[in-house]
């Protein structure tokens, strides 16, 4: 991982800024969002020979055939989380991958578990995380994230990063009252879905077409 925070030339704070702006004409209005986004130094969740490319709207790889998402796709899923709300409240994040994700919700919550079925995955993103000291607050595990996190449930928001093939139950089960849970689902054709726990039941709605790495059961070392 690339510990330079404030970054140089495509690392810089300004190609930082750049990203938002992009991000902005991309349609994403959620300006807590924004601003946790500029705050996080991207290019430190990434190998350093991918660094020049971190503030890039595209997906790179981190190992064991997992990627980063784009920045906006990042965005819009936590902007679905918060649309409607002050706040995500308790928070779970399934996979955590090399932690860039975990870092934005650390942000804008102050009660976040992020789950990792992928123990090198998991080392690196504590890695990367510790350069951060204000977000020492994030819980990680390493765990079955199809099966949520149980012991520690409910929720007022889940977020998933890989797709499922259908809605798990299971995580449906974890959400608090009027907590939402997003995440993609599908096969070859994905979309992102947004769950709400309401009175009534759950409430589910087909937003963006996406590509995701498969949500996978069991763990690795």
């Amino acid at each position: 991982m690339n510990a330079n925070l404030n970054g140089v030339g495509m690392t810089s704070p300004r190609t930082r800024e750049r990203m938002i702006e992009r991000l902005r004409q991309q349609g994403i209005r959620n300006e807590a969002v924004l601003t946790a986004m500029n705050e996080v130094p991207r290019h430190i969740f990434v190998a350093e020979a991918l660094a020049h490319r971190a503030y890039e709207d595209t997906p790179l790889p981190i190992g064991c055939k997992q990627t980063i998402s784009s920045p906006y796709i990042v965005a819009r899923m936590i902007e679905m989380l918060l649309e409607g709300r002050a706040s995500l409240g308790r928070t779970l994040e399934i996979g955590t991958g090399c932690g860039y994700q975990a870092a934005i919700l650390g942000r804008l919550t102050r009660e976040i578990y992020s789950v990792e079925r992928i123990a090198r995955l998991l080392e690196k993103a504590r890695s990367a995380l510790a350069i951060l000291p204000e977000l020492r607050h994030i819980r990680l595990r390493h765990a079955d994230g199809s099966l949520g996190l149980s012991t520690v449930a409910p929720f007022d928001s889940i977020i998933v990063a890989a797709a499922a093939t259908e809605v798990p139950p299971s995580l449906c089960a974890q959400l608090a009252p009027d907590g939402i849970l997003v995440l993609p689902v599908g096969g070859n054709e994905q979309y992102l879905y947004r769950i709400r726990r309401t009175a009534q039941g759950f409430m589910e709605e087909s937003l963006d077409a996406v590509r995701f790495v498969p949500l996978l059961a069991g763990l690795e070392k």
